[in-house]
Formats: structure tokens, C-alpha cells, sequence
């Protein structure tokens, strides 16, 4: 069974970060230079939320607000579940799939660790489908 700490060792548990006085414009840059759809909001190392382009289309663009002067910590998602390193990939499968979010905060001890996405998770499926198929086929052939 495939665990959150795998996802973590292969993608690496830095999330990246930006402050909350950030503007939505330069966090939306912020993604687009790392090719990332969200970024954490940390005030020093305490984590607040995050932010999504979701986030952005829904609490910034069709409330007509403006990029450059809305604030991250004005359209962040706080309310996010929190998992564990420990915690299986059906976990937050079934979590993300209820809840209908993209992103899982992962903490370890109150401290943020990464952040895993609905594509990290399927990646993680399919890498443990794979292995095993080539098992199936190991013992088949051998």
C-alpha cells in the first residue's frame, strides 16, 4: 500500500510559499514560473492556507476584484484537510474526491511537509498498478 511519503520522496516536500500581503497577480507569476497550480501562504513558517487557480477564477475573477491589489490572504483556502505522511493514497483520494479539492496540505508533527495535488495522486496509482502488473508478470513467467 502506497503512502503520502512516497508521493514526497519522489516529487520532494518543498512547497512553495509566499507571504500573505502577497498580490494574487504575483502569485499567480509565482505559479506560473515553478508550473505549479497553487502556492502555500506562510506568514514566517506558519502555515495559513493556500491558494489555487481556482481560487483565483472563482474569488478574484468573477467577483470582479483586481489582481494587482487583492492581497493571497484575501482569496486563500484555509479550511483544507490536513493528512500525514503516514496516510494511505486511498485516503486522499477518497478526501479530495468528497471534498472536491485538488490540493492536501501534508503536516508532520503541527509542521507543513509538502503538498500533494489529485495529479500526484494518480501518479501514485498508476506507478503502483504498474508494479503491480510487472509482479503478475514476474510470476507468470517465471
Amino acid at each position: 500500500m502506497n503512502h503520502v511519503k512516497d508521493i514526497l520522496s519522489r516529487k520532494g516536500a518543498n512547497a512553495i510559499s509566499v507571504h500573505p500581503d502577497t498580490t494574487v497577480l504575483k502569485a499567480l507569476q509565482v505559479m506560473a514560473e515553478n508550473n505549479i497550480g497553487s502556492v502555500v501562504i506562510m506568514d514566517e513558517k506558519k502555515y495559513l492556507g493556500i491558494v489555487t487557480e481556482r481560487d483565483y477564477s472563482r474569488k478574484v475573477i468573477l467577483k470582479g476584484k483586481n489582481s494587482t491589489d487583492t492581497k493571497v490572504a484575501e482569496i486563500m483556502s484555509s479550511d483544507l484537510p490536513h493528512i500525514q505522511p503516514d496516510d494511505t493514497i486511498e485516503h486522499c483520494m477518497e478526501l479530495m474526491t468528497s471534498s472536491n479539492i485538488r490540493y492536501l496540505p501534508v503536516f508532520k508533527n503541527e509542521q507543513l511537509e509538502g503538498i500533494i495535488s489529485i495529479t500526484d495522486v494518480v501518479k501514485e496509482t498508476i506507478l503502483k498498478q504498474q508494479q503491480t502488473i510487472k509482479h503478475l508478470d514476474s510470476y507468470i513467467n517465471s
